[in-house]
């Protein structure tokens, strides 16, 4: 069973994730259920919650997207439902089809889209699908939300009674609007309505010679609203008519509440799943936010956490435009705590906090911000002691409270607790808190619980050093400028700096000496000798970047090199083989040189054929035989080629259409100018330009100077407008 306490989670400020989360929903509902997020108690139900808003995230990359499952909460209408002889007016009723009708939506959703997201499909089959109370409140609603005159004959029978009295008093009425406006007895006004009755605006003075009920006057007394007598009738009969049409609209409304009574349960359901579907959904935009992931659920006991950001910090650092530094961090059985050391304002309390809730997040049933190569396992407990823990309340110092704190540790930790310690050891003296601090220690160890603590107690760094599963690690800091690199370092206790960064502030150095004689030898020694590892570490990080860059470089550098000699190595063959094939040329000409002057001095025509036949043969036998088959293949690849070259011609013909095309377009799409006699134009894909003398009928006269053509306005395109 997985308890956390409400102290880990206030130490580790769930609750701003929370009010993050909250601000995400959609619906009251949603917004409540996000508020009261806790660690899951059972790992089937956490495993089934990481699922579901995974598989919501993954929705926003898909074409089928999540129908929306927003509701107005029916808490009033689920109360009324639960009262004997009490009635939902319309729009109570129209709350609960839309309710009604996203959960169908999002249900018939889920099963066509099963495969996608299997998960959400399994928990909605929990929830019934029924069109039973839309169609019911349906068959008495129309789309308006009023009750339809059909809802049962009395009705209809009362409201065609209603429309032909209204019709009467509108007859009567506008014949005595006509009469008195006539004679002059009306205000510009005319008519207004008190009471929802039509009455005439009759001047004051004129008030005692219409006949009828006087309804009111206006703020300055100068018209008075007098209902006409002859409309009084109407009036009465209509009022009588409209109190028995709400009689019956009760008298129905009453039978649908009791026909819908039956599914309270089911109307709370639907409240319920829909709600949770909010927070789901509140969950994975949260999510997308931190770029959160699931990481790997790992059965074994580990927690590997790779490019681990605070969710809470990395927020505020985005809205400021700043970088927030990554950690790196691993515990395993054979590595179970990691005592961190260094300066203060180096990042251990916010290294410390950023694993608890990142553990605490995903216990939770959230994505978060880690590398998606990270594993993680499950914890039955987490404890934390973060921050300044004076309790005014209770009486109690920080160092007294702390001890309370730790004995409760002391009874809860076993090998499935992970505990975090910040300034463990702290709040008394130095020597005697350290030896209790090194003694609890040993007891969280002994019981195979997994943990990180922040110290700057010499002694629990040896006993790091000394024990096989528990590590020392050090936030880096630059060892010349004194800054913080947050950047936590596994294997190496950290040095306090603490006269370093004392210096660094402007303590004289008289003062800093007189401190060091002191304390003990030792231990400065020893928090120099980690202080000076610290400093040829960072050297030596500086000189292997700087190598690194160097053999980038040249790696770089010799790749050019290496491209470089392969084009001049292609470019000399190919000057070997050009001064090989002139060579041969030069010596062939040479030889037939020889031939026609042996020939010119002695005429012998035998002599120069044998010579001449010789030299052939001599080529002839340099050059390659190829059977028929071979030709045959040569042939076709030179084809295949020549067929390449001509696909290739053909894209690059398409393309030139295609680019054409779109030129046709651009210019058709461009606002046509209403061309006007003067102005300048040319034909649309021509280039002579000419100026318009007349314009007739659709057709343009055009001059070019040399000649005048008749041309449709169409054709013409823009030029210049005449100065």
């Amino acid at each position: 069973m997985i308890r956390i306490s409400k102290k880990t989670l206030d130490d580790l400020e769930f609750g701003t994730v929370l009010n993050h989360v909250s601000e995400l929903c959609n619906t009251d509902y949603g917004i409540q259920k996000a508020l009261n997020i806790t660690p899951f108690g059972s790992e089937d139900q956490l495993h089934t919650a990481l699922s579901q808003v995974s598989e919501y995230k993954s929705s926003y990359l898909n074409d089928a997207r999540i129908p929306n499952h927003g509701f107005d909460s029916i808490d009033k209408e689920l109360q009324l439902l639960g009262i004997e002889n009490t009635f939902l007016e319309a729009f109570n009723l129209k709350k609960l089809i839309s309710i009604s009708t996203t959960t169908n939506g999002l249900l018939s959703f889920f099963k066509k889209y099963h495969e996608l997201y299997p998960v959400l499909f399994q928990t909605s089959t929990e929830t019934p699908f029924t069109k039973e109370i839309i169609n019911l409140i349906e068959a008495v609603l129309d789309k308006f939300g009023e009750v339809k005159d059909n809802a049962s004959p009395v009705l209809q029978n009362l409201r065609r009674d209603i429309n032909q009295v209204q019709g009467k008093l509108n007859g009567s009425f506008g014949k005595d609007l006509t009469r008195y406006n006539s004679l002059g007895y009306l205000d510009d006004i005319k008519e207004s309505v008190v009471d929802n009755r039509r009455v005439l605006a009759v001047k004051s003075m004129y008030r005692r010679k219409v006949k009828g009920a006087i309804m009111g006057n206006s703020k300055t007394g100068s018209i008075v609203y007098i209902e006409p007598e002859a409309t009084l009738q109407f009036s009465r009969e209509l009022s009588n008519l409209q109190y028995e049409e709400r009689e019956e609209v009760v008298k129905i409304l009453k039978e649908l509440t009791n026909k819908l009574r039956p599914f309270s349960e089911l109307l709370q359901q639907y409240q319920e799943y829909l709600s949770d579907i909010d927070v789901v959904a509140a969950k994975s935009k949260y999510a997308n936010k931190l770029n959160g992931v699931l990481p790997k659920i790992s059965k074994n006991r580990e927690l590997t956490l790779k490019d681990a950001y605070h969710p809470l910090l990395y927020l505020t650092n985005k809205e400021k435009g700043e970088k927030t530094f990554p950690q790196t961090i691993s515990l395993s059985q054979n590595n179970r705590i990691i005592v961190i050391s260094g300066p203060n304002a180096g990042g251990k309390s916010i290294t410390l906090k950023t694993i608890g809730l990142l553990q605490i997040m995903l216990q939770s049933g959230m994505l978060i911000p880690v590398h998606e190569y990270s594993r993680m396992c499950l914890f039955n407990t987490i404890l934390t002691d973060i921050g300044d823990n004076q309790s005014i309340e209770n009486h109690l110092s920080t160092y007294s409270y702390r001890l309370k704190n730790m004995n409760y540790f002391l009874r809860k930790c076993n090998d499935k607790t992970l505990f975090l310690i910040d300034e463990f050891g702290t709040g008394s003296d130095p020597e005697l808190g350290g030896a209790l601090a090194e003694a609890f220690l040993e007891v969280f160890y002994e019981r195979e619980s997994f943990g990180i603590i922040t110290t700057h107690y010499a002694n629990l760094k040896m006993l790091a050093n000394e024990l096989p599963e528990m590590t020392n690690a050090n936030m880096l800091f630059d060892a010349r400028t004194l800054e913080p690199l947050f950047k936590l370092h596994l294997g190496e206790a950290g040095s306090s700096f603490t006269f370093e960064v004392a210096q660094k502030n402007g303590i004289p150095y008289s003062l800093i000496n007189k401190a060091k004689k002191k304390v003990e030898r030792g231990k400065i020694r020893f928090d120099k000798s980690i202080a000076n590892l610290q400093k040829e570490r960072s050297k030596l990080q500086k000189t292997t970047s700087s190598l690194k860059t160097k053999e980038q470089k040249a790696e770089e550098e010799k790749e050019r090199l290496e491209k470089t000699n392969e084009r001049i190595q292609r470019k000399l063959e190919s000057y070997q083989e050009l001064y090989d094939s002139n060579q041969r040329l030069i010596y062939l000409g040479q030889k037939i040189d020889d031939l026609s002057e042996k020939f010119f001095n002695n005429k012998k025509k035998r002599n120069l054929i044998d010579e001449f036949m010789k030299i052939v043969q001599v080529e002839n036998s340099k050059r390659k035989k190829q059977s028929a088959k071979q030709r045959n293949i040569q042939k076709a690849k030179e084809k295949k080629i020549v067929k390449e070259v001509e696909k290739k011609v053909e894209v690059i013909r398409e393309k030139k259409k295609e680019e054409k095309k779109k030129e046709e377009k651009i210019i058709q799409q461009k606002p046509k100018v209403a061309l006007k006699v003067g102005d300048r134009v040319r034909m649309i894909d021509g280039k002579s330009v000419g100026t318009i003398d007349t314009i007739e009928k659709g057709k343009a006269v055009v001059n070019y100077g040399i000649f005048t053509t008749n041309v449709a306005v169409d054709q013409l395109e823009f030029v210049e407008r005449k100065k």
